[in-house]
């Protein structure tokens, strides 16, 4: 089984667009081509009894309409394949037929027209979208130039707490200190159903605040172990997994080997073979003392909320690697999921 998101359900909804296109155009106008245009008198409207209605709309109904004509003196009786508000019994329409089998009817303006529409404004859509996303980026590249983090520079470890909100579509993402005090994250500033979130990205030890703009999560899963599914997302209008990689991010996880001792997932995170953090994955509740009061919660691993072990002193570089595993799902910086199997098999 294959499941697509993202980038995949914008091709896959391109795709269906031009079919509906190219179906409305041949039914509209090329499958009619020779028919010729008579006049036709209806003589039946009646319920379709193969009509499921929708279960929220008890007057949603669908109408057969029969009317009949006259071919060379010969009368045929067919269905039209439209139905309009204003057809009455006895009423005119105006219908085209087949000339060579004159029973083969269309009145040109029957589901091919709304076949049309559909897959007119599914494009329309998605070259809006296309367009607003090229606009948007290169409009945040003149505000903050390219994507740069600090220099790595090491300190004391200190034990620090990922969160993301959760129970809103303009949810977050923050990292805590053991105090509850906020270092750094990121807040959305405007929602989209359709095109990239735009976020602030608030470095409070530093008092600096980068905008930028998330994509909604791309997913393909393939439902198969001989190839990796991949999770992912854009940031900035590139794929955030190929900016992390590109920066010599590596993440090596596996379940278990945190302090839960348990099953939930762990991930060391490095930067050019350099460790940056070891993180493990967490209930919704990381603060210890929060989990000690929901003790069963606190088994229940829950995406986006990580305990975080590090001595970097600088967190954007960081923050943005948990942001890209809480928001993507995925355990690796190529975007996949399998490397933590084959880790935890090798007790890696």
């Amino acid at each position: 089984m294959i499941s697509i998101k993202g980038p995949g359900l914008k091709i896959f909804a391109a795709v269906i667009a031009v079919i509906a296109l190219g179906f409305g155009i041949y039914s509209t106008f090329i499958k009619s081509t020779g028919y010729e245009t008579t006049t036709a008198t209806i003589v039946s409207i009646e319920e379709d009894p193969d009509y499921i209605p929708d279960a929220d709309n008890e007057n949603d109904v669908q109408y057969i309409t029969k009317a009949k004509y006259t071919v060379n003196g010969k009368e045929y009786t067919a269905k039209l394949d439209t139905y309009a508000p204003d057809y009455k019994v006895g009423g005119k329409v105006e219908i085209k037929y087949d000339p060579s089998d004159p029973s083969k009817i269309t009145s040109g303006f029957g589901i091919g027209i709304y076949a049309m529409i559909i897959g007119g404004v599914i494009l329309l859509v998605i070259v809006i979208l296309t367009v607003k996303k090229k606009t948007s980026v290169k409009k945040l590249k003149d505000i903050n130039g390219e994507l740069t983090f600090a220099p790595s520079e090491k300190g004391e470890e200190r034990k620090l707490y990922f969160l993301t909100d959760i129970g809103t579509p303009k949810y977050g993402h923050r990292i805590e200190d053991k105090n509850r005090n906020v270092l750094y994250e990121a807040k959305m500033t405007k929602f989209s159903p359709l095109s990239a979130f735009e976020f602030d990205f608030i470095d409070r030890e530093h008092n600096k605040t980068v905008c930028h703009l998330v994509g909604h999560q791309e997913e393909m899963d393939w439902d198969s172990i001989f190839v990796d599914n991949n999770y992912t997302f854009t940031f900035d209008g590139k794929d955030i997994w190929k900016q992390l990689r590109g920066l010599g991010i590596r993440i090596d996880s596996r379940l278990g080997g945190g302090e839960s001792k348990g099953t939930l997932a762990s991930y060391s995170i490095s930067r050019n073979g350099e460790e940056l953090a070891f993180v493990e994955m967490t209930s919704q509740y990381p603060h210890e003392e929060d989990a000690e009061k929901h003790k069963v919660a606190s088994k229940i691993p829950a995406p986006g909320f990580y305990r975080v072990r590090t001595c970097e002193k600088n967190l954007d570089l960081l923050f943005l690697v948990l942001v890209a595993m809480a928001r993507s799902g995925a355990t690796d910086e190529r975007g996949g999921s399998r490397r933590m199997l084959f880790n935890t098999i090798q007790g890696k």
